[in-house]
């Protein structure tokens, strides 16, 4: 056995051997597995196309109903643009109501809108189905699919009407630490729930509720995290392509910001699943495979099925150095 060959064996069975280092890397071998960098990326374009769409929609919506409470309508607005550190004042200054000269045509405008928006939620629910190597029949088809998009539209909704209240409330209470404190405590559970309800929205029902809240809990506590945090991760992103870029260092700011938030939210829905399948420690360098790496890998070939009668079955033979390393299943 050569020396690389000896390291990696010895760090294979170190990380087999301890959990949390075999669970981290299970959740990464996962994402690997699911090529999630291509979901992340789909999942980020569409959430990035629809943001304008999205504001311009809410800013038209309380432009209607809030006409006579200007303030409650900007409270709500700049809650919103919050989400987007540093970059939210120069959204807000872009964003403009749609005119009410015609009630047929703002009509329409809005329907547009809603349609043109629903393509985040389409790839959200396309990305759970792969995090969860879901077959063909257990997808759910257009008319669901429509359904769960306007119902994720409902909860993004739901967050901005909490998320405006707690804004309030932070204000009042800018200048007491234990209120700060309460009020970013109470944001992290808002997130959680949010991660939750998106959670089960994108998710099929064939996958048990139970089995979305470890990462829920995950993606609500990182995201409040990084949004305590943002300014100063998006603002240093700014600073450097300002100069260079202009007014798209704004585009470029809110880019990576959506697109770090997609990415904490399918690592989240990868937790999800290596929990619920039991699928660490997984082999560094195989052969030989473990058992989760079995699981894992039969589940990828599963998931190609497209039709009730069609079978897919998975096998595995161990090739000849199968012994090689340790900690390995049998």
């Amino acid at each position: 056995m050569n020396p690389i060959t000896r390291v990696v064996d010895g760090l294979d069975r170190f990380q087999q051997e301890h959990q949390p280092f075999a669970f981290v890397y299970a959740v990464m071998k996962k994402y690997g597995d699911d090529n999630a960098g291509v979901l992340v990326s789909n999942f980020a374009y569409s959430a990035f196309a629809a943001v304008f769409p999205l504001l311009l929609l809410l800013v038209t919506i309380l432009g209607i109903v809030l006409r006579h409470n200007t303030s409650l309508r900007t409270s709500i607005l700049h809650s919103t643009l919050a989400d987007f550190p540093i970059i939210g004042k120069q959204l807000a200054n872009n964003i403009h109501t749609l005119q009410e000269g015609s009630t047929i045509a703002l009509v329409v405008a809005i329907l547009g809108l809603l349609w043109s928006s629903t393509g985040v939620a389409q790839a959200g629910l396309f990305a759970m189905a792969q995090v969860w190597d879901l077959p063909g029949p257990q997808r759910p088809n257009f008319v669901k699919r429509l359904a769960r998009s306007l119902a994720f539209l409902g909860v993004l909704g739901g967050g901005i009407l909490i998320t405006s209240a707690l804004a309030s409330f932070g204000t009042f209470s800018s200048h007491v630490w234990y209120l700060i404190v309460a009020a970013e405590a109470v944001a992290g559970a808002v997130n959680v729930g949010q991660y939750f309800l998106a959670f089960r929205v994108l998710t099929p029902k064939v996958v048990e509720t139970r089995h979305l809240w470890p990462g829920a809990v995950l993606g609500g506590v990182v995201w409040t995290v990084l949004q305590a945090v943002g300014g100063y991760f998006v603002g240093h992103q700014l600073k450097h392509t300002s100069e260079v870029y202009g007014t798209f260092a704004v585009v470029l700011g809110l880019l990576a910001w959506v697109y770090l938030g997609v990415e904490i939210s399918i690592y989240a829905a990868e937790t999800n699943t290596v929990i619920a399948g039991r699928l660490w420690p997984r082999a560094l360098v195989p052969p030989p495979l473990t058992e989760a790496d079995r699981r894992s890998l039969a589940a990828q070939v599963t998931e190609q099925q497209r039709r009730p009668e069609q079978q897919i079955g998975v096998s595995f033979r161990e090739p000849p150095d199968s012994g090689r390393g340790a900690g390995a299943a049998s």
